[in-house]
């Protein structure tokens, strides 16, 4: 469709002028432009939704960053080169971790690390493993402002039919992760323990959190 790739620039247009009583349908057919969205977090007390939303093909390469409350909107859009599969708002630092990938069709399950600056807008997402296409983050969390866990699916699935459905889980500790280099996570820091990693369909709760959260409040006055 003509109107899939409006430029962020648009939509933040879009959802600054519109009239603080328009219906919720309405405001939700105007950031439809975006996608589905696919998968969903939100940072209550900096009042942001991270949303990756995905095209007809069912890939979510595009991320919108919005402000949430009275009036949503949309602040930030990226893209990325494989889909978005994790999203997490770090506890403290104006930090966004986004975990991409996918299975190449063929053997290899391929993806990327990012640290998204919360505080410089005009700043790309830094990739933080050597390769961008190394492996496919799975999910992520921050158990704590110091450690970021990642599920990561297996490098490949040649010979190896349990790779759907494994991960293996890795544990990385930066004392400060505003300071982590681009490319500086290897091979080596990705090694951790393999088990069953079911693959689940977030999409239904992700809708359900940007629904909630992009929805104007409707303000009722008494008679």
């Amino acid at each position: 469709m003509h109107n899939a790739r409006r430029t962020a620039r648009d939509l933040t247009d879009l959802a600054a002028d519109l009239p603080a009583d328009l219906p919720a349908d309405l405001l939700a057919d105007l950031l439809a432009p975006l996608g589905e969205p696919a998968v969903a977090v939100a940072d209550p007390e900096r009042r942001l939704l991270a949303v990756a939303c995905a095209d007809g093909y069912g890939e979510a390469l595009d991320l919108g960053l919005f402000e949430t409350g009275a009036a949503p909107r949309l602040v930030r859009r990226l893209t990325f080169g494989l889909s978005v599969n994790a999203l997490a708002f770090h506890p403290e630092l104006p930090l966004l971790a986004v975990g991409t990938g996918d299975y190449d069709g063929g053997h290899r399950f391929e993806g990327g690390l990012f640290l998204v600056d919360l505080d410089a807008p005009s700043r790309g997402p830094r990739a933080l493993f050597a390769r961008r296409t190394d492996r496919q983050v799975l999910a992520l969390h921050w158990p704590d402002p110091q450690r970021l866990r990642l599920h990561l699916a297996p490098p490949d699935d040649e010979g190896d039919r349990a790779a759907h459905t494994e991960a293996h889980t890795v544990l990385l500790h930066r004392t400060d992760w505003t300071a982590v280099p681009s490319g500086s996570l290897t091979g080596q820091h990705l090694r951790g323990p393999r088990g069953p990693f079911p693959r689940p369909d977030g999409r239904a709760a992700a809708r359900a959190l940007a629904a909630r959260l992009l929805t104007p409040p409707v303000h009722r006055h008494d008679r």
